[in-house]
């Protein structure tokens, strides 16, 4: 169960952190593309105030709106195709570890020409070997193994043309050695890494764009125009105003509003740190967090103004020094699942631990019950069985007084082994809720008085001195008086048991608010904290170390606990271990 446990926590470990590893990874796209796209609207906005200002050129800047929108709008496609190949990829990484799970060895074949030729041709696949290597490598002072596995042909051969571009692994399924020409083999099959059409769209797409984004207006043009000089001189007064100080072409708020706009769009709702610089030289700064060296793997940057003859254009830079704690809580929900199923089996695991501890003990308490049954119902069974005998022979049988004294004898012994079989028959019936209670007015001081004569011959067999101070005004309740009776006399009988000698009791009555308590106090051997804690539940007896004369079955406190419940009452104990107990009976007077 232990080992079971810490599989569990050990793939929680490595479910988690490789979702970690996913959110990060799509954290990092989400912030780059919210950047090209502020970027972007940025051109876009200083197209649009160029042409309120440029009323004259209205036709050639709207062709360059145009030009710069068709970058948008590449680039927003660009950013898509990206993103889903992402996802594409991140499906496959995916898979990929669910195959590495699964199998110990899992070779990758990156040449699918060498699996249509030398794996899936039978003619040559006899010329296929596998390589396993165990390395013994000293890491830091750590020993670890280093296991790989090698596949070759031993023969090249005209190589096929693959078929496909899925990413085949080769994973062997039992021991080989080097150069085993006996493979016992299983070949997987996964989609590719990347979906060669959109890598196509994007190559066709960013080729758009490279031209759309010239190293200059002036190249754009000339592509355009085919270098005809008279349409360049008519941009030339245009290409002035891209030669602006970068402070005046940027709008920090503008900027920080829309990469606000864009984050959120995309679910990040942290606050951040923004920087815009122009070279080395710092143009605005909006800091949410105090100023500290920045993590390069929390911070994000894009160029401004790319399509101008800039050397060195403009960099948007965002830092998210709280990265961590983003990706956290995207996760809080399978966190909180995660840790709530890992509760309930450590819960589990707890309770069943103390379930198997607790039966162990149940089993043990109820094997000395049977032994001390056994022991408590054998005495009178072999004293009957002697006295029996005895009244067969003639003799003694024509002695009226010794035949009166042995049937006596076997009346004593048969009381006694009833009393033994109804006390363990009342348990019983407690158990099963079966037991039937009478309800009628008891007074408690005339009952414990009774009790304490009934007992007088085995308090004088004990040399016990017993003393009464029955000062409750008010003792009636409602109960059973037989049970009740019971109570006081198991009460009574253990202080005399757990007295050495000359057992010395004290038996109160005292009124408290609408209650009796009944109290019964000893000088005997006490208890400990421990054994206090124990001595209500069934079958446990108190050790009396070397003494074997203590009898009983271990249910008599058991009983006294339930019966006093049953009839609205509570009892309570103090003890001192060598000082003596006393138990105290409180129960609800008669109203």
């Amino acid at each position: 169960m232990t080992v079971a446990l810490l599989g569990v926590m050990a793939m929680q470990y490595f479910f988690i952190r490789q979702s970690y590893v996913l959110k990060a990874q799509l954290f990092d796209e989400s912030v780059k593309a919210a950047l090209h796209m502020v970027a972007a609207k940025a051109e876009k906005k200083e197209v649009e105030q160029l042409a309120r200002t440029q009323r004259q050129n209205k036709e050639k800047l709207e062709r360059e709106q145009r030009r710069l929108e068709e970058q948008l709008r590449l680039k927003t496609e660009i950013e898509q195709l990206r993103e889903r190949q992402s996802e594409f990829y991140v499906a496959f990484k995916r898979q990929e570890e669910a195959l590495h799970a699964q199998y110990p060895f899992v070779l990758p074949i990156e040449n699918n020409a060498f699996y249509e030729t030398y794996i899936n041709d039978a003619r040559y696949r006899h010329l296929v070997r596998v390589n396993f290597q165990s390395n013994e490598v000293v890491d830091g002072g750590y020993h670890r193994s280093d296991n790989s596995v090698g596949l070759y042909a031993i023969r090249q051969v005209p190589l096929r043309k693959a078929k496909d571009d899925s990413v085949r692994y080769f994973i062997p399924l039992g021991p080989a050695t080097y150069g085993s020409t006996d493979l016992n083999y299983a070949i997987k099959a996964l989609p590719p890494r990347k979906d060669l059409k959109l890598n196509d769209d994007i190559a066709r797409k960013e080729k758009q764009l490279k031209l759309l984004q010239a190293s200059t207006l002036l190249d754009t043009i000339a592509i355009i125009s085919g270098k005809n000089p008279r349409i360049i001189e008519d941009f030339a007064a245009e290409i002035e105003l891209y030669k602006l100080p970068l402070n005046q072409r940027v709008n920090a708020t503008y900027i920080k509003k829309e990469l606000e706009k864009e984050l959120v769009a995309r679910g990040i709702r942290s606050p951040f740190n923004l920087e815009i610089r122009d070279g080395n030289s710092m143009l605005y700064s909006m800091a949410n967090f105090a100023s500290e060296e920045p993590s390069p793997a929390n911070v994000y940057t894009t160029e401004l103004f790319r399509a101008d003859d800039r050397g060195a254009a403009g960099r948007l830079s965002v830092y998210f020094p709280n990265k961590n704690n983003i990706i956290m809580g995207n996760m809080a929900v399978m966190m909180f699942s995660s840790v709530a199923l890992l509760l309930v089996l450590i819960g589990c695991f707890a309770y069943t631990i103390f379930t198997i501890l607790r039966q162990k003990k149940i089993s043990e308490m109820k094997t000395d019950f049977i032994n001390n049954m056994t022991h408590e119902f054998k005495t009178p069974v072999a004293t009957i069985m002697i006295a029996s005998e005895s009244l067969k022979d003639p003799e003694i049988a024509s002695d009226q007084s010794r035949a009166a004294r042995l049937a006596n004898i076997i009346y004593d012994e048969n009381v006694r082994l009833g009393n033994h079989i109804e006390r363990v028959l009342n348990i019983a019936r407690l158990e099963k809720g079966n037991l039937k209670l009478d309800h009628q007015d008891v007074n408690i001081n005339d009952l414990a008085q009774a009790v304490v004569d009934s007992m007088e011959l085995q308090l004088q067999k004990n040399n016990a001195r017993v003393t009464m101070q029955l000062d409750a005004a008010d003792d009636r309740v409602v109960g059973d008086e037989l049970h009740l009776s019971n109570v006081l006399f198991n009460l009574v009988d253990n202080a005399i048991k757990y007295s050495p000698e000359n057992p010395d009791i004290t038996i109160k009555t005292r009124n408290t608010h609408k209650h009796i308590v009944v109290s019964v106090a000893d000088k005997g051997i006490g208890m400990s904290r421990d054994q206090l804690s124990k001595i209500f539940d069934q079958f446990y007896r108190i050790p009396t170390g070397n003494r074997h004369d203590v009898k009983g079955f271990g249910l008599g406190l058991s009983y006294v606990n339930d019966i006093v419940k049953r009839f609205g009452g509570r009892i309570q104990v103090r003890s001192e271990k060598d000082r003596g107990t006393t138990f105290e009976v409180m129960l609800p007077l008669k109203g």
